[in-house]
C-alpha cells in the first residue's frame, strides 16, 4: 500500500514548469535526510550547475530513471488574462492558487473562446505562476488529485531509492512545456557512468486499451518510438516479475523519453507508468493498485536490466 501521508505531502507542493525550485529543494532535503537509511547511500548532484535538476547515483549504474518534477499551470499576464503553461485541460470555475509580492492568491477561471481569465479582485503581478488548488481524495481503491502527473512518478522514483543498489535516478524539469533539461542530464549520466538504458517514470492515460486496476502500463510507443529490442527485453522481464502490467500503444503524446531519443547519445528508453483519467485537470485519478504495480515493476527492472 502506498504511503498516503507522504503522497498528500508531495501533492501539496507546487512546481509549475520553470518554477520547480521549491519542489526541487524539498526533494533534495528528503534525500539528504533519508539516504543514510537506504540500502546504498547515493552520490547526490544538485545546485546551480544543474539548475533545479537532481541526479542520484547508486553503486555501479546500468540504467537511469527519469521523473519530471514540473506540472502544468498558468502564468498571469495583464488585465486578468492567464497564459497556459503546458497543456492544462481547464474549465470554467476551476480554482487556482499562487502567490505574488502582494500576497496569497486564490481565484476562479473563466474560459471564453480559448482565452482564460481569472476573477481575483486585484491585479495579479504579471509573471506570477498559478496552479490548480489541491483537493486530494483517496477512496474505493483510487487516488484523485491535481498533478498526479507527475507527482506519482516522483513518488515512485523516491520509493525506488530505498533499496536500489545500482542505478541513477534523475529528477528533471520543464517536461510539461517543451522539455530542455534532459539532453544535459543524459549527457552527464552517459559521459560520467556510461549508462545506456533509461526508464521514464511518468503517468499515462486510461484508454480503450489501458484500464484502471489492470497493472502498470508499459508503453511500446507514443508519438515517439523506442527501440523494439529494448522494449522486448523489458516485456520479458515484466513477465518474469509476476507484477501486473498492461501494454500501451499510442500515436500521440510524449515524455522525457522523447528527449533521450533526440539526444546525441545512443541510449535506449521505455515509458512505464500507471494510467490516469481526467488528464491535466484538477481531478486526475489513478488506481492505487496500478501505482503499487508501478513501484514493484521498477524495483524488479532496476535489479535485472
Amino acid at each position: 500500500m502506498p504511503n498516503i501521508d507522504f503522497l498528500y505531502e508531495i501533492l501539496e507542493k507546487r512546481g509549475v514548469s520553470g518554477d520547480e525550485h521549491a519542489f526541487s529543494a524539498f526533494v533534495v532535503d528528503y534525500v539528504l535526510q533519508r539516504r543514510k537509511n537506504w540500502k546504498v547511500q547515493p552520490e547526490v548532484y544538485f545546485g546551480e550547475k544543474f539548475h533545479d535538476n537532481i541526479i542520484l547515483k547508486f553503486g555501479n549504474p546500468r540504467t537511469v530513471v527519469f521523473a519530471h518534477m514540473d506540472t502544468i499551470g498558468f502564468t498571469a499576464r495583464y488585465e486578468n488574462q492567464l497564459v497556459p503553461v503546458g497543456g492544462p485541460d481547464v474549465s470554467d470555475g476551476d480554482v487556482l492558487v499562487g502567490e505574488d509580492a502582494l500576497g496569497y492568491i486564490e481565484c476562479s477561471v473563466t474560459v471564453d473562446d480559448g482565452k482564460v481569465t481569472h476573477d481575483f479582485p486585484r491585479g495579479i503581478v504579471p509573471g506570477t505562476n498559478l496552479s490548480y488548488k489541491q483537493d486530494v481524495k483517496v477512496a474505493d481503491g483510487y487516488i484523485q488529485a491535481a498533478y498526479l502527473d507527475n507527482r506519482l512518478g516522483v513518488y515512485n522514483a523516491l520509493q525506488l531509492c530505498e533499496d536500489l543498489e545500482d542505478g541513477v535516478i534523475v529528477f528533471s524539469t520543464y517536461e510539461e512545456h517543451g522539455g530542455g533539461s534532459v539532453p544535459f542530464l543524459m549527457k552527464y549520466v552517459y559521459e560520467n557512468w556510461g549508462v545506456r538504458q533509461a526508464l521514464i517514470s511518468d503517468i499515462t492515460w486510461v484508454t480503450e486499451g489501458v484500464r484502471h486496476h489492470e497493472g502498470v502500463a508499459i508503453s511500446l510507443r507514443d508519438q515517439f518510438i523506442p527501440r523494439k529490442v529494448y522494449v522486448d527485453k523489458i516485456l520479458q522481464l515484466a513477465e518474469e516479475s509476476g507484477v501486473p502490467y498492461q501494454v500501451e500503444v499510442e500515436g500521440a503524446g510524449g515524455s522525457d523519453g522523447r528527449e533521450v531519443q533526440m539526444s546525441h547519445y545512443m541510449v535506449d528508453w521505455c515509458f512505464i507508468g500507471a494510467a490516469e483519467d481526467n488528464v491535466h485537470t484538477p481531478y486526475e485519478k489513478v488506481s492505487l493498485k496500478d501505482l503499487e504495480a508501478m513501484i514493484m515493476m521498477y524495483k524488479y527492472l532496476m535489479a535485472h536490466l
